[in-house]
Order: structure tokens, then C-alpha cells, then sequence
């Protein structure tokens, strides 16, 4: 498996409104046809599969908040990629941490323009032999573009829960970030009383971490899979209103909070159904998912603090994944009516879709796998 980046302008969506859909399909369709305008920019490969190095799996990517030419890239286990030049040319670095790396990489730009690197834990160095795999955060910083970073600081350590699948948003303007993941009892155990369950953090400056607190009413079981909460991520409006939404037993549930992280709803909110779960079986492919993405418009369009999810469900079948979108502008309190983004036959698969938002316009942006082809 090879490692690449490519700047494109691929599937983007205008300012979502129910009163313009067939406008709004009509655009859609037409990203797909202008697919080739974007072959003016060229791959290129950041790495590949080589002895001695981790291989270039859960890729994230972050963009600096105060400079658009500097970007980070970070694959597992612990390599990172810095460009100074809008991704012209890239620089490996490694990171090191005390407490070792287990994956799972978050890139996150801050207010100041900082990037934040988190991932998971290996203290021992022997991945699931050892003792203390996965069972903290660890989050490292870096203040001149991803050159250098300090040696981490680690928070979510409970022994002997497993700490996994961590997401991070940032206030654009304020030096906070929060982080929500999952939590497991005891990873991929088959016993009925194990748990897993949706934790959050947060941080003014990602020095130091709060306490974890569990923010789901309705845990899952520990196998990972569909019964597992999984894809929780927070994000953060412009009044510093939280909201966090994640997968669990074929729902898309929703959460919030208005006293920055300290208190959050009694009851986890059903917005959306989630047919096949978010483990999904692809011919194919090894492991997948449909977890939703969630993002809030900040910015002063028209659409200021609308709320928008996307996910992918197998609600026309297992022989036909699609991506949905669904959007709130009332905080999350009524959402619309799910809108199937891929527009193809049915009997083909689109999947492990993502969510983001230009946050000086408030265009939406989607991107996702598609297998129609084969």
C-alpha cells in the first residue's frame, strides 16, 4: 500500500437547503463530471511500504490555521510529513514519546496555528504482547509548522481499559481543543458485561488534558463492530457550543453541551438510522466503515451554525452501501431528511465518508471511497 497526496477540489457541495434540492442533486451530479478538471495537480507519493517501517495506514491530514501553504500528514504508527509549500515538496519526521505509539493518528491545527499529533499508546513496544498497549492518549505539539515536536503529554489512562479511535476538534477562536474516543473495558471480549462507551477530554493549550468524562447514556459491547460506539467525534461553534454525534447498534446518535464539555444531554438523541451498522463488509476490502463525520458551519453565511452529518449506511442492501447527508439549524434538535450524495445504480458500494467546512464561505465539502466501477 502506497501513501499519496493530491490537492483537489473534488466533490464539492454548496450550502445544503431543502427548498433547492433538485438544484442542489443537479450540482452533485455534476462534480463527477467535472472529476477530470482536477488532473492539473499532480500526485505525489509520500510513502510506501518498506522493512523496518510502519506501514501507511490510518492516514490524517491537517492544514495550518494561520498558514495554508503548511500542512502535516501523519500515518501510523509514529511518522509525520511536513510541507512548507502547499504541498510541493514533504520532509519525514518521526515523532518519540515515552509512552510509545500504537496508532490511530489525529492531526489537528489550533488557533495559534500549532499542530496537534495524537494517537495511541505502546509503552512496552510490543503492540498487543505487551503490557499497557493502547491504554492511554498521548497528544504531542509543535509551534514551528511540524518541524519539530515535544515528547507528548498522555491522559485516559484507566487500567486496564483500552483507550482507542480518538477525534479532535479545535476553537478557531479560542486556544481550546477537545478530544472524544472510545473506551473499552476490555478489547474484543465476547463477554456480555463488557462495555464500551464514548469518552471526552479537552484542553486550553494541549499541555494538559482534563479528566475523561463518559458523555453516552447507551454503552456498547467491546467486539469493536456494529454494538460498539464508534466514529465519536465533538465539534465546537462559534458561541463555544459543543456537539458530538458517533455510531452505535445501526443509529447515528447525537450529543451537546453549552458549559464547554462539564455537562451533556440525559438522554443520547437518535438522529438518524444506520442500517448494516458502521462495520461494513466491502468485496474486497479488508476492514471498512460508515462512521459519521460531523461539522458545524462558523462561518458568516447564511448557513452560520447549521449543523451537518455524514455517514454511510446499507439501508438498500448489503450489495448496495451509499453515503447520506443529513443537516440541523436549530442545534440539533430536528435534522432533515437524510440526502443520498453518490448518484449511481443500485448494486455498488460507497463508503468511509468525510465531512468538511470552509469556514469563510460555508461550502461543504465530501469525500469518500467508490467502488461503482468494479
Amino acid at each position: 500500500m502506497d501513501l499519496y497526496f493530491k490537492k483537489t477540489q473534488t466533490f464539492v457541495m454548496p450550502k445544503l437547503s431543502e427548498l433547492v434540492a433538485l438544484r442542489l442533486l443537479t450540482v452533485v451530479f455534476g462534480i463527477h463530471i467535472g472529476f477530470g478538471a482536477s488532473a492539473q495537480f499532480k500526485n505525489i507519493k509520500l510513502a510506501d511500504v518498506a522493512d523496518g517501517i510502519s506501514k501507511p495506514v490510518g492516514v490524517s491530514i491537517a492544514i495550518n490555521h494561520k498558514d495554508s501553504k503548511n500542512l502535516v500528514a501523519g500515518i501510523g504508527l509514529n511518522r509525520e510529513f511536513t510541507t512548507l509549500n502547499g504541498g510541493k515538496t514533504w520532509t519525514e519526521y518521526q515523532l518519540d514519546s515515552a509512552f510509545g505509539a500504537g496508532g490511530d493518528p489525529v492531526l489537528i491545527s489550533d488557533a495559534k496555528g500549532n499542530f496537534n499529533y495524537f494517537h495511541l499508546a505502546d509503552p512496552s513496544g510490543k503492540g498487543n504482547a505487551g503490557e499497557g498497549w493502547l491504554d492511554r492518549i498521548v497528544c504531542h505539539t509543535s509551534i514551528d509548522g511540524g518541524i519539530t515536536w515535544n515528547k507528548g503529554v498522555s491522559f485516559g489512562n484507566n487500567p486496564p481499559k483500552v483507550q482507542m479511535h480518538p477525534r479532535a476538534a479545535a476553537h478557531f477562536e479560542q486556544s481550546a481543543m477537545y478530544l472524544t474516543w472510545t473506551q473499552f473495558d476490555q478489547y474484543r471480549s465476547k463477554d456480555s458485561t463488557c462495555q464500551s462507551n464514548v469518552m471526552f477530554s479537552k484542553s486550553s493549550h494541549g499541555r494538559r488534558w482534563s479528566d475523561p468524562v463518559r458523555i453516552n447514556r447507551i454503552p456498547g459491547d467491546c467486539m469493536d463492530d456494529d454494538n460498539t460506539p464508534n466514529g465519536a467525534m465533538a465539534v465546537v461553534n462559534a458561541e463555544g457550543r459543543l456537539f458530538a454525534a458517533w455510531s452505535n447498534q445501526e443509529n447515528i446518535f447525537f450529543d451537546r453541551s453549552y458549559d464547554d464539555g462539564d455537562t451533556w444531554l440525559t438522554n443520547d438523541l437518535v438522529i438518524a438510522k444506520q442500517p448494516g451498522g458502521s462495520s461494513m463488509d466491502i468485496p474486497g476490502i479488508g476492514k471498512c466503515n460508515g462512521m459519521p463525520t460531523l461539522a458545524v458551519d462558523n462561518s458568516e453565511s447564511f448557513f452560520r451554525s447549521s449543523l451537518y452529518v455524514v455517514y454511510a449506511d446499507q439501508s438498500n442492501g448489503q450489495n448496495d452501501t451509499d453515503i447520506w447527508l443529513i443537516r440541523s439549524t436549530n442545534r440539533g434538535d430536528l435534522w432533515s431528511k437524510p440526502l443520498r450524495i453518490n448518484k449511481d445504480e443500485p448494486g455498488k458500494h460507497q463508503f468511509m465518508p468525510a465531512l468538511s467546512i470552509d469556514q469563510k464561505t460555508g461550502i461543504v465539502y465530501i469525500v469518500y471511497y467508490d467502488r461503482r466501477a468494479y
